[in-house]
């Protein structure tokens, strides 16, 4: 059969969203491009989707049958079963516990697989929400930190998009692996340099995008509130402040600098690691160059000050006065410009009252030690690797291993997670159903078409729920709705940036900007803070009545081991997803500052054991000044195959919670390293 070219939408957990041009032959994927559908992302796209989705599709573990467990949980010991019999399974099952326990013993454990609309939480939600099942919060793992924080300061303001980039004259780029996290803003700042814009880098790690820094600034983890309260500082004695816009346009900047006047630069520097020199110079550059743009990361979240060093952050721009211009300001979120209609698609209005909720990071450890007054009992996996992503995986795995748990896996994949499943339902792929996308870090909707029939039996989530629905005699039309009005449920169809067109009716293989026909997105010209008072908030009273943090502080990370291990994104995997693809198959380096190996008789390539109070990881050692003293480093992501004992960095990781959003604390994981034996 001849090859044909089909659009395309990546669908990972990324905020570029890319859209896609798919190769197609027999029915198979082929090859996977970047087309030009959207501006921003423009035909560009990461070497792991081109390389590995192919094989992600028709190969690596693909499931394409329902599955029965026949052995040991985690084992590899499954029988086909018709998917009448995996309904059949998951009503009788379900139906015993609520009879026994309640609906609120069954618990959803889902996450950010596909971004679509749909299979992201649509049709899945309302089923969990009419049968009365435990809540789950899901922003704590990745997002809700830096959301709460924003939240919290400007409220829900639109920001600064990436395009501007291109005119701000001073980039900073703070805990932001660009190159492997957030691609298409390199090229944004290699054209701002080209036109002669300075670029600094602040990340543990010397990033790749830092090659090209001309300032790099090697903060701790944990310290970036204190790095900020820092240059504030710098720029107060420098008469940095725009006291005019903060009088008009700031409430709590006096309780700010109070608060990070309590730190003498010295002392801030001994904290956060990086030089008097550097933050003076850096203050001394933002004073005088503009525009300028901080480009704040999600890793910067990952601890327990993670929200409160956002804020920090934040008030940067807000005390000297950075808004107002193209390129200058923030870099932000895309979300708050989406016309979205979350209600309408998820119901909400059908949980029963008093319904709990369960933050997701707390999972592992109710499943390990049935800690609840109303116990969990059965779990319902999909778009989510728990085993894999949850901190403290030894916990979550014990959970899992439960008998007496019932737990029904959902996935396109067999990943380390569906081992522990009693009953598996194999998912379609996003290449084998329509869905809308809303990008999180850009402006663009698009929506798109299979470009391949549905993979064996597999099935899209929005059906999938459909037929448990119907099984559970959920007979509302709700229930029922096809895929294309649920799209008219997610986006609101009369937005007039649709210009009559409906959500389910733009053409794929276009990219739809929120921005509209407006001139792009500048707060203070076009755009103004949504909180309580109209006014950038340094001191916030949404935060201090959600989480009693009226004002960013600093809490230092005590433990019993001296090294700080950050497990960033890899350029191999998206959290978890293509792990389990061929070339996925070996473990990642653990990064080691020379300093570090030397005190410790580590050489170069030696095999290392990785370990803390929660688990140990065994990996092959890379020592190299990328990574500053008293910090390690290895990606997330890896499955099981690549270890020797079933446990990857996640293992390490506490389930201490953020200052925000009850966040998770990945870059709070103290560890010491030792040559294995």
């Amino acid at each position: 059969m001849m090859l044909q070219e089909r659009p395309s939408v990546c669908t990972l957990d990324c905020p570029d969203t890319c859209s896609l041009a798919v190769t197609v032959r027999d029915n198979e994927i082929v090859k996977v491009r970047g087309s030009k559908a959207n501006p921003l992302t423009n035909g560009v796209i990461c070497n792991k989707v081109a390389r590995y989705y192919p094989e992600f599709v028709h190969a690596a573990g693909r499931l394409k049958t329902p599955l029965r467990r026949t052995g040991p949980k985690g084992s590899d010991e499954f029988e086909a079963i018709s998917w009448d019999e995996a309904l059949d399974a998951i009503v009788h099952n379900f139906q015993s516990i609520i009879n026994e326990f309640g609906p609120q013993a069954i618990l959803p454990l889902n996450y950010a697989g596909p971004h679509g609309m749909l299979a992201g939480g649509s049709m899945d939600l309302r089923f969990f929400h009419k049968l009365g099942a435990t809540l789950l919060a899901r922003r704590p793992m990745c997002g809700g930190v830096k959301g709460e924080a924003y939240m919290g300061t400007f409220g829900a303001m639109p920001a600064m998009q990436p395009e501007q980039v291109v005119h701000s004259k001073l980039i900073i780029v703070w805990g932001n692996n660009v190159t492997f996290s957030n691609l298409h803003l390199a090229p944004l700042i290699k054209k701002a340099r080209t036109e002669g814009a300075k670029l600094v880098v602040i990340d543990p790690k010397r990033v790749k995008i830092a090659e090209q820094a001309d300032m790099y600034l090697p903060v701790n983890p944990g310290t970036d509130v204190i790095l900020a309260f820092a240059i504030a500082n710098e720029l107060k004695r420098l008469g940095a402040f725009d006291q005019s816009f903060i009088r008009d346009h700031v409430v709590g900047a006096t309780e700010f600098i109070a608060e990070a006047s309590k730190y003498s630069l010295s002392e801030a520097s001994r904290i956060c690691g990086v030089s008097e020199d550097q933050i003076c110079e850096l203050a001394k550059l933002y004073k005088e160059i503009s525009p300028a743009v901080i480009c704040a990361g999600n890793g910067l979240e990952r601890n327990r000050n993670g929200g409160n060093g956002l804020r920090a952050i934040f008030a940067l721009p807000a005390l000297a006065n950075k808004f107002g211009v193209i390129g200058g300001g923030l870099m932000g979120g895309a979300g708050n410009l989406f016309p979205k209609t979350s209600a309408k698609l998820t119901r909400p209005d059908l949980v029963p009252e008093g319904t709990r909720t369960l933050n997701i990071l707390d999972v592992g450890q109710h499943l390990a030690k049935d800690d609840l007054e109303i116990p969990i009992k059965g779990v319902f996996i999909y778009n989510h690797n728990p085993v894999i992503v949850a901190p403290d995986q030894n916990q979550m795995k014990k959970g899992m291993s439960r008998e007496d748990i019932f737990v029904v896996g959902c996935d396109v994949t067999m990943t380390d997670s569906m081992r522990f499943a009693d009953i598996i339902l194999p998912a379609c792929s996003h290449f084998e159903h329509d869905d809308i996308y809303c990008a999180y870090g850009q402006p663009y909707v698009q929506r798109a078409e299979a470009v391949i029939p549905r993979v064996g039996q597999s099935l899209p989530n929005t059906e999938i729920f459909r037929r448990l629905s119907s099984r559970f005699g959920f007979d509302d039309e709700i229930f029922k709705v096809s895929d294309l009005e649920l799209m008219d449920d997610a986006l609101d169809p009369m937005d007039a940036r649709f210009k009559g067109t409906k959500p389910s009716e733009l053409p794929v293989g276009q990219a739809f900007s929120m921005e509209g026909d407006l001139e792009p997105t500048i707060p203070f010209k076009n755009t103004f803070p949504a909180t309580a008072s109209g006014k950038i908030e340094l001191v916030s009273d949404y935060l201090r009545d959600k989480y009693d943090h009226a004002v960013p502080t600093y809490k230092p990370n005590e433990a019993l081991y001296e090294l700080t291990l950050i497990t960033p994104s890899s350029n191999k995997m998206i959290t978890s997803t293509f792990g389990g693809v061929s070339a996925n198959q070996t473990a990642p380096f653990l990064e080691m500052n020379p300093r570090d190996a030397s005190t410790r008789g580590l050489s170069d390539g030696d095999e290392v054991r990785v370990y803390n109070q929660l688990g140990e990881v065994f990996l092959p050692l890379k020592i190299t000044d990328d990574v500053r003293p008293g910090v390690v480093y290895s990606p997330k992501g890896s499955w099981f195959s690549t270890t020797r004992n079933n446990q990857t960095v996640s293992a390490l990781a506490p389930t201490t919670k953020a200052d925000l959003c009850e966040g998770a604390c990945y870059n709070d994981a103290k560890v010491e390293v030792e040559l294995m034996n």
